[in-house]
């Protein structure tokens, strides 16, 4: 199997137990990328969280400096003023319950990202049970909750990245593609990085990050020095 050849050897670039500086983390997963497409960089943070507690559970975005290299379909569920701020800062889909019956009836899903003005979430509450389990649902924690359509849209646009922790106290994020110069990648770890360090929960003790990671799709993993940022 080719894919296999190409795996094994992006695999032996990588010292398996060796934590790599930032710098050097984000040279080798430019390398180590195996598919022919141009890859998405992840990233994965393990943190010291019981997200069985509420305050210990973090969930945000940010709007990395560089972009993620992946331009998102934006459904905005708003009338008035507020539609029409959506439609002119680029939205892709503008409107309120026709485009919720067209969801709910068709099973439509031509979105990536849905935005909604508070007065419409009483609606959008019919359909939570679709929303909901691929993600969609929108919220003010997330920014996707709000009056402020135009802004939404346009941060959505310059590369908006969404983060949760999942049941193990993990977050991944998306912080570009394998084609982007270095520093941009570093730009963008070193931001989202420094969001979730800030974002660190009062309650928490001891060590906070255990360990971060970076990879491209289906490359390995690359393990990096927690050390090699300035917190």
């Amino acid at each position: 199997m080719k894919k296999g050849k190409k795996y094994t050897a992006a695999l032996e670039k990588v010292e398996k137990n060796k934590l790599y500086t930032k710098e050097e983390a984000v040279k080798l997963v430019k390398e180590t990328s195996t598919s022919s497409f141009d890859a998405t960089v992840e990233l994965a943070m393990r943190l010291n969280l019981d997200t069985k507690k509420a305050d210990q559970q973090l969930r945000g975005a940010i709007v990395l400096p560089k972009g993620t290299g992946k331009t998102k379909k934006v459904l905005v569920i708003a009338k008035g003023e507020a539609a029409k701020e959506a439609k002119d800062a680029g939205a892709d889909y503008v409107g309120d319950t026709d485009m919720l019956e067209k969801i709910e009836k068709e099973n439509w899903f031509g979105f990536d990202v849905m935005i909604a003005t508070p007065d419409m979430m009483p609606a959008l509450g019919k359909i939570g049970r679709v929303l909901g389990p691929k993600g969609l649902m929108p919220n003010p924690k997330t920014g996707t909750v709000t009056t402020d359509t135009k802004k939404a849209v346009e941060e959505v646009k310059k590369g908006r990245v969404e983060y949760r922790t999942d049941s193990f106290g993990n977050v991944h994020a998306i912080i570009g593609k394998v084609s982007f110069k270095e520093e941009d990648l570093l730009e963008n770890l070193n931001a989202f990085v420094s969001l979730i360090v800030k974002s660190k929960p009062t309650v928490v003790k001891g060590t906070y990050i255990k360990n971060i990671s970076v990879s491209s799709t289906m490359g390995p993993g690359i393990k990096i020095d927690v050390n090699s940022f300035d917190f």
